[in-house]
């Protein structure tokens, strides 16, 4: 047995065999290798998470590789498949159903359909008339065909004068804008006959601009299609108590319509001291312009306004204006009555008419016209610049006789005939500039020199009446600045006219003179029933504003 049992090996084959094991127990295996080198790269991923860049860049990567798998995916869902990769009866989800079912899963918008246009296609915009510009020609420039233009002015022309039109007029159209399906699905509007337009905004108002054909991506026009501007009403007020509407027949044609406003009349009885000149301090109470024109004509004949007033008198107007329904000033009406308190005497005037067929006049209580031959003065709230007599001359330079009085005025301002009767002469006289004379009759005369310019439609024979405005003052001729120098002839020879007396209107009698007091005792009455207003307004309107129509 002995003899068959394997011979040992030395001792030195024993060590040999004892390292190989204990090398091989000490290798690390395949396993441990992938995780030592997990483990590292862990490391190694932590320290770059730890810092704000490397987070940025690991999110950066993994966005980028979704949206790259997301369009491939797209793309594969739009190409044809010739050998499908899914189940026989089932297909790839195209892109475009894709895009539908994105929409309808999203929750539906609101239905606005309550606040939607009623008349789609139907516009409306504000016109402005320019200077010089006609309506036509501004309904043009709106887009408006040239068709449509002329069918409102001609249906205007039947009531209404287009011409009257003055710059500054507004218009309000209404008109409609043909939609058609562009190429892309979009809406284009396009004009049969006339080339395309659009609106832009400059300085925050619109402008109607051409379109370049090379622009125009749509590649038809339908036959039935309407202009961009076919308009269907336009709308104005030349007045504040009228309004005028045009408006398209179902025939194509157009037709004008006008409304008349039926205005209120207010009474105001205002009044209050003068610190300076009547004409301030009436509009400082409030009165309306016109209004105060009209009372300096009341008393122009017998008052001399720069030297008969003083600071601290007194003065009180009863007149009429009128309203629309919505409580806005249209118009003046008339001055019932009129009074100044010069010095403590009071000069009253009472509005009446002695003949039809004539303007009504103003008389004071016992029935004498206020209205002379002549007024004392041509022009309103004028200074006295230089009175009448011998004076150095400026411009000479020597002293010589002034034969006129001068009213130091602005250019431009108007000249009242202070009396009536017929230019007979009208244009240069050396020294006097531009010059107007009027005959008044047989003895009396008036003239004007230094005018900018007269007042046109007048000439060499023309009849004018008194308070008429003939001329603008000016600085023509001999003059040291813009004034306007005013005579009076009396058998054709110079006279002052501060001194002047004049004759008087004429004196009621009889029936007149009766049928002028109780007129007189009427407008008392009201006047005693009406509180004094010392600021005169109205529905938030300063009537200072208010112009007469």
């Amino acid at each position: 047995m002995s003899g068959n049992m394997p011979v040992p090996h030395s001792s030195d084959d024993g060590a040999s065999v004892d390292r190989k094991t204990r090398d091989f127990i000490s290798r690390p295996s395949g396993m441990q290798r992938f995780a030592d080198r997990l483990q590292h790269r862990m490391r190694g991923a932590g320290a770059a998470l730890s810092s704000t860049d490397g987070r940025w860049a690991a999110v950066s990567t993994v966005t980028a590789l979704t949206v790259t798998i997301a369009v491939a995916w797209m793309a594969m869902g739009i190409l044809p498949v010739s050998r499908p990769m899914v189940a026989p009866g089932r297909a790839s989800l195209p892109y475009a159903l894709f895009i539908k079912l994105m929409h309808a899963s999203q929750p539906a918008e609101p239905d606005n359909s309550d606040n939607a246009n009623p008349e789609p296609g139907v516009e409306s915009r504000t016109v402005t008339l320019d200077p010089g510009d006609t309506l036509v020609g501004a309904l043009e420039d709106a887009g408006i065909s040239a068709q449509d233009a002329t069918g409102v002015v001609s249906a205007l022309g039947k009531d209404f004068n287009p011409r009257s039109l003055r710059a500054g007029q507004t218009f309000d159209l209404t008109y409609s804008v043909a939609k058609v399906i562009d190429a892309s699905g979009g809406t284009a509007a396009k004009a049969t006959g006339q080339p395309r337009t659009t609106v832009v905004m400059v300085n925050k108002k619109p402008v109607v601009v051409p379109v370049d054909a090379e622009d125009d991506t749509s590649d038809s026009t339908p036959e039935d299609s309407q202009p961009i501007s076919r308009l269907l009403s336009l709308t104005f007020s030349p007045t504040i108590e009228q309004d005028i509407t045009v408006t398209r027949t179902t025939e194509g044609s157009f037709s004008a319509q006008t409304v008349t406003k039926q205005l209120e009349v207010h009474r105001h009885r205002a009044g209050g001291t003068i610190d300076s000149s009547l004409y301030l301090a009436a509009m400082q109470a409030g009165i309306p312009a016109d209004v105060v024109v009209d009372m300096i004509h009341i008393f122009s004949y017998k008052v001399d306004f720069q030297r008969d007033l003083q600071p601290g008198d007194r003065f009180e107007v009863y007149y009429d204006y009128y309203y629309t329904p919505e409580g806005q000033p249209a118009k003046y009406g008339s001055i019932s009555y009129a009074m100044l308190e010069l010095n403590g005497k009071q000069i009253p005037m009472y509005r009446f008419q002695p003949d039809p067929n004539d303007s009504p006049e103003y008389f004071d209580p016992k029935g004498q016209s206020t209205r002379g031959l002549l007024m004392r003065t041509p022009v309103d709230g004028a200074r006295i610049s230089s009175g009448f007599g011998s004076r150095f001359h400026p411009v000479l330079g020597y002293s010589r006789m002034h034969k006129g009085v001068d009213f130091a005025v602005p250019v431009g301002t108007p000249v009242m005939a202070s009396g009536s009767g017929e230019v007979i002469f009208m244009g240069r006289a050396r020294g006097y500039g531009n010059f107007m004379k009027i005959r008044i009759n047989s003895e009396y005369a008036i003239g004007y020199a230094h005018l900018s310019r007269f007042a046109p439609g007048l000439h060499r024979g023309s009849h004018v009446r008194q308070g008429q405005i003939v001329a603008y003052s000016g600085n023509t001729g001999l003059t040291t600045g813009p004034h306007l120098h005013y005579e009076t002839f009396v058998n054709n020879k110079q006279v002052n006219p501060l001194t002047l007396k004049m004759a008087q209107g004429r004196q009621l009698a009889g029936k007149l003179l009766r049928a002028f007091q109780e007129q007189r005792m009427k407008i008392d009455g009201l006047i005693a029933t009406t509180p004094l207003e010392t600021k005169v307004a109205d529905i938030a309107t300063d009537l200072r504003q208010a112009k007469a129509k």
